[in-house]
């Protein structure tokens, strides 16, 4: 079993208005997961350099940033970023261009984890809903292009507050995981973040991960979901 998770940090700044990056890793130690999709990783002005300091993640946890070459300082593109455990392996990744009103990517990272390859696709699409069906349609075709085909898994904040409809129906074929309300996370009550994965892949549970750290640390709460080859 794999487990994935998905989390906006925020940029590290919690329903108190303090930016502590230290909180938003306690999360990630309580969900362990084996990848995690970051959204708002960066800081958004300036060298937009990482939210999370690089220090404070290899002292703190067992996770590497993938490197997707971007800044000198960041960890991801146009927030996106992906934090996999050190005894994975990363063999590929790259950034997905999509079509966007306000700043917003898409990355990919091809990982070995257990003997088992996966795909995992982070997002963070459009806010605004203009582009949202597009930007799922973009981000779709390239990964049907990549070669070798994986089992895929894709994760992020889609602001999708349809709960069946909107951008969700371009993922056709693929299985949506049940994850609940993680928007805001003082009350949730609206699916924004979501873990999508293709056919190939069974989701054995899945939820939203609810504490007292990350009811504060960041305004979505994280969701995540084990996985497995069918």
């Amino acid at each position: 079993m794999i487990r994935v998770a998905s989390y906006n940090i925020r940029k590290c700044i919690g329903t108190d208005r303090l930016r502590r990056p230290e909180r938003i890793l306690d999360v990630l130690a309580e969900i362990d997961a084996d990848v995690v999709a970051l959204q708002e990783a960066d800081r958004r002005f300036g060298l937009r350099k990482s939210a999370l300091p690089l220090e404070m993640i290899a002292a703190r946890t067992d996770y590497v940033a993938v490197a997707f070459d971007t800044r000198a300082q960041s960890i991801g593109w146009h927030g996106n970023a992906v934090l996999v455990k050190r005894s994975h392996m990363v063999l590929d990744h790259a950034i997905l261009a999509i079509p966007a009103v306000e700043p917003r990517g898409a990355v990919v990272a091809d990982i070995a984890i257990r003997g088992t390859g996966l795909r995992i696709v982070g997002m963070h699409l459009d806010l605004s809903g203009l582009r949202r069906r597009q930007q799922v349609r973009h981000i779709l075709g390239q990964i049907e292009q990549r070669a070798p085909l994986m089992p895929t898994i894709l994760m992020g904040d889609l602001n999708e507050w349809s709960r069946h409809g909107g951008s969700l129906v371009e993922f056709s074929g693929h299985h949506i995981a049940p994850t609940g309300p993680s928007f805001h996370s003082r009350r949730p009550v609206a699916r924004l973040d979501r873990i999508i994965t293709s056919h190939d892949l069974l989701v054995s549970d899945s939820g939203t991960h609810q504490s007292p750290v990350s009811r504060r640390a960041s305004d979505h709460l994280p969701i995540w979901a084990d996985v497995a080859l069918r």
